[in-house]
């Protein structure tokens, strides 16, 4: 049956959201060395309750190097998880670039420098037009507030789409509208909800599109029945907390049409997806094959922007910004300091040097067709989980299980095979809707040998299951 959602569609409602699933629970035994659980008991007990830890068995880790991490045992972990070092853990060209700056100077931007200017032509160049100015702050929770700053104030109207699983951040306005922290973690009424397109459960991709754009528009409707009004609509890109949604390719340009159309901003939140995840520069381009010269109005930057060192931005047009800036003085003192833009100066530079976009499209490729073949010959066995869909665009994954043909969502085989992969020192986590879509995102610099490790290694989890 459904339920009515104040600040949603009249939609079933999903389970209960755990806190956050793939956590280690507090207090429970471990097999951890003597000196890891002393580790264990010192952080839980000076860090508190609101901080979580991956794994059923936390993973005590000292070091990093390319697409691997290493515990206090010298174990290799492979790292098929982490995001944020998107050029590789302990990156030399980073760690090189930000220890000069720091020799040299580094500080905000009230003063007139070259490095800024420099790399924030650089950036907006990979952007197509009218998307001309950059503003930096820190993470992509301050992004994305100043995302949301600058659509309420042009709109003079709080009222703000998102989808229904959702992570944008944990500033008060980004958790405003992330519904995937949890029960815990209420939405004002002037928060819509839409689902993502499902291409598991319904009659296709096309259809799901339909159901989405459709609940857009009833959402734009509501808020401003409602007297809330309209700034706009913000999505990751691929849609990763709602369990990786991509197809049918088109889709976010089609509802950013109708988010235009009533008077709001499209927000493309790329903290997730930008930087060459997907095998492009941006996630949204996969979207854009059939809109020549279409784009955002407003574009989010984080996580990976300086490979650790944070650093993030806002990507808009002169337009938009200067009618924001003109009535609002902004300052991030931290925000595009020099060390942190020296930092994404070499993340580009690696990329740009190493060819990461395509090499992600590349070893994205063997990862989607290896694990493609894998759930086929599980369901031809009857062994393992029941994996419903395998999705991907470049190295950016997602499996999903399901306990039934209908697609019903089998969340506790998403956190088994996390753990089981965990065993194998794999590492992933598992997100979506209902919880039940491992989370497959390395590093960029993950490579052939990386990519067979990983195959093998669920090749055997999904088996030991």
């Amino acid at each position: 049956m459904a339920n009515a959602h104040p600040n949603g569609a009249d939609r079933a409602a999903p389970p209960h959201r755990s806190i956050m699933v793939n956590a280690y629970a507090s207090g429970a035994p471990t097999a951890l060395p003597p000196e890891s659980q002393e580790l264990l008991r010192r952080r839980e007990r000076v860090l508190g309750s609101p901080y979580r830890l991956f794994y059923r068995e936390p993973v005590h880790l000292v070091r990093g190097s390319g697409a691997h991490l290493f515990d206090a045992q010298g174990n290799d972990y492979l790292d098929a998880y982490n995001n944020v070092p998107a050029v590789g853990h302990a990156n030399p060209r980073v760690q090189a670039a930000v220890g000069e700056q720091l020799g040299v100077l580094n500080t905000h931007t009230r003063y007139l420098t070259d490095d800024v200017v420099d790399y924030a032509e650089r950036l907006t160049g990979l952007f197509p037009a009218p998307l001309s100015q950059a503003i930096f702050a820190c993470t992509g929770s301050e992004a994305v507030d100043l995302a949301l700053r600058i659509a309420r104030h042009r709109a003079s109207a709080p009222g703000v789409i998102v989808t229904r699983n959702a992570y944008h951040g944990t500033t008060t306005a980004a958790a405003e509208i992330s519904p995937s922290l949890g029960d815990g973690n209420p939405l004002p009424p002037y928060v819509a909800l839409v689902d993502a397109p499902d291409s598991v459960r319904g009659a296709g991709p096309e259809a799901a599109e339909r159901e989405f754009l459709a609940q857009i528009s009833a959402a734009i409707e509501r808020l401003t029945a409602r007297g809330f009004g309209f700034a706009g609509m913000i999505v990751d890109s691929v849609l990763s907390s709602d369990g990786l949604r991509l197809e049918p390719a088109g889709f976010l340009t089609r509802a950013a049409r109708l988010v235009r159309a009533a008077g709001g901003l499209t927000i493309a939140d790329e903290v997730q997806p930008g930087f060459g995840r997907t095998g492009s520069w941006w996630g949204f381009q996969r979207h854009t094959a059939d809109a020549p010269g279409f784009a955002p109005d407003l574009v989010v930057l984080g996580k990976p922007m300086g490979n650790g060192v944070p650093i993030s931005a806002v990507i808009g047009s002169a337009e938009i910004f200067e009618a924001f800036g003109s009535e609002v003085r902004y300052f991030n003192t931290f925000g595009g300091s020099a060390a942190s833009i020296a930092a994404a100066g070499a993340v580009l530079d690696e990329i740009a040097e190493r060819r990461l976009l395509e090499h992600a499209a590349r070893v994205g490729s063997i990862l989607l067709s290896g694990l493609r073949d894998l759930a086929a010959d599980s369901e031809r066995r009857g062994r393992g989980p029941r994996i419903a869909e395998v999705r991907g665009a470049g190295l950016f994954l997602s499996v999903e299980y399901a306990s039934d043909a209908d697609g019903t969502p089998d969340p506790e085989a998403a956190v088994r095979m996390v753990d089981a992969l965990r065993e194998r020192r794999i590492l992933v986590s598992a997100s979506g809707t209902h919880e039940n879509v491992l989370k497959i995102r390395p590093p960029l610099v993950f490579d052939d040998a990386d990519a067979a490790r990983f195959l093998d290694g669920f090749a055997e989890a999904s088996a030991a299951r």
